[in-house]
């Protein structure tokens, strides 16, 4: 199996309304997809400078259902949620292969 981490560190001032949007909306959205068969939304909790880093996660059966999510939706479904929230935060991603 394969998670699909994206990392997102979000101003202070959209955090509650940008986290309400991606569990209620942008994540759907990825599910709908057909490409993953779980996904969480963590939130972390040390933060240093007051900030808010949130975890999506995705669970994909295999590395080439992620690559082909990621060539065909990702680029739209990514720019629509900077549509929605312009300059408001920043993203990495991350793919790990679920050992266990």
């Amino acid at each position: 199996m394969i998670l699909y981490n994206v990392t997102s560190s979000v101003d202070p001032e959209v955090a509650e309304e940008w986290m309400e949007y991606v569990r209620d909306v942008h994540m759907p959205e990825v599910m709908a997809t057909g490409f993953f068969v779980k996904h969480q939304l963590c939130r972390l909790l040390n933060e240093e400078n007051d900030g808010y880093t949130y975890a999506a996660q995705y669970y994909a059966l295999d590395l080439e259902q992620l690559e082909t999510f990621q060539e065909a939706f990702a680029p739209g479904l990514n720019a629509t949620l900077e549509t929605r929230f312009p300059g408001q935060f920043i993203s990495f991603r991350t793919v790990l292969e679920v050992i266990n």
